[in-house]
């Protein structure tokens, strides 16, 4: 459980509940900390370390052991599934994410399967190449949309797995400890007064958003002194909310249609727009693949 930081909704955990429940054998999650995360600092792994606790906590109440390990995902993955009947990831689209899965995939003594739980249309049944534009992209999303935007009921773990006796696990009962114990920059403060990591504090900031802000979003999303935007960014990119989730939130809201239209635009089609893109280009991150037209405007700019 490394890109879907949650215990709800989420379709690579309830998959290796099912596959577990088949067997009748325990199921063991984890997540590897690594200190190199490029570009990160102590700001998002607090938020992240928080979201991964409440994951954990939650993930107890169901009766399955969740073990943080220090190490690179790919290194505890391995380690942690020597003995395993089969290793569940989730789906990743970024070079380091996708580099751990690969190196899983090929070394794991067991059968690995990949679970997209952060897309609402998997990207290669969406499409097989890299759209260039939002206007190619849209039709043959929705035509999915009704698929998979539905509910999901959790699955009853069948054997419990709190008893499994796995050394070298993270306390994640004081994350100022853990962070204060990594080689990671500091000099970027956690933001607690203002953000907190995981699941249960993402429905209270959607909760709030819903009541007060959805409405009217169309027309001010791009006028930051109203605040008419959900915050849900956050915890989209550490996966501690669903896109399914959040989406089928928004489409029961009472809500005028324009701005619920507006709101799930930019979730599925306009977010599901750049992970195509990094998904079906190798090197997203450089100059020379963005298009022309691009380039000329980050020139003007």
């Amino acid at each position: 459980m490394q890109s879907s930081q949650r215990a709800e909704h989420n379709h690579a955990l309830e998959y290796a509940v099912q596959k577990a429940n088949e067997v009748e054998q325990p199921l063991l999650v984890a997540f590897g900390l690594t200190d190199d995360y490029p570009s990160a600092n102590q700001r998002h792994y607090a938020f992240m370390l928080e979201g991964v606790r409440d994951a954990q906590e939650s993930l107890e109440g169901r009766g399955i052991k969740f073990v943080v390990q220090k190490g690179t995902p790919d290194e505890v993955a391995l380690r942690l599934g020597q003995n395993a009947s089969m290793i569940v990831s989730d789906g990743a689209y970024l070079r380091p994410e996708r580099s751990w899965r690969q190196r899983v995939a090929e070394e794991a003594g067991c059968h690995v399967v990949r679970v997209e739980p952060n897309v609402v249309v998997p990207v290669e049944l969406a499409s097989d190449k890299r759209e260039t534009t939002a206007r190619t992209l849209r039709p043959k999303i929705r035509r999915h949309l009704d698929e998979f935007l539905v509910e999901m009921t959790p699955t009853e773990i069948e054997k419990g797995s709190l008893g499994l006796g796995i050394e070298g696990g993270i306390d994640l009962s004081d994350i100022d400890a853990v962070l204060g114990g990594m080689s990671i920059d500091k000099s970027v403060e956690p933001l607690r007064h203002l953000y907190t990591g995981g699941l249960t504090a993402a429905k209270e900031k959607l909760a709030e958003f819903i009541e007060n802000k959805l409405n009217g979003c169309a027309g001010h999303r791009n006028q930051p002194h109203t605040d008419h935007v959900s915050h849900m960014s956050k915890y989209l990119h550490f996966g501690q909310i669903s896109p399914v989730y959040l989406a089928l939130r928004i489409r029961e809201a009472s809500a005028l249609q324009e701005d619920v239209e507006t709101y799930l635009e930019e979730l599925i089609v306009r977010r599901e727009l750049t992970i195509n893109f990094c998904f079906y280009t190798p090197d997203y991150d450089s100059f020379s693949c963005i298009p022309d037209w691009a380039k000329q405007t980050l020139r003007e700019h």
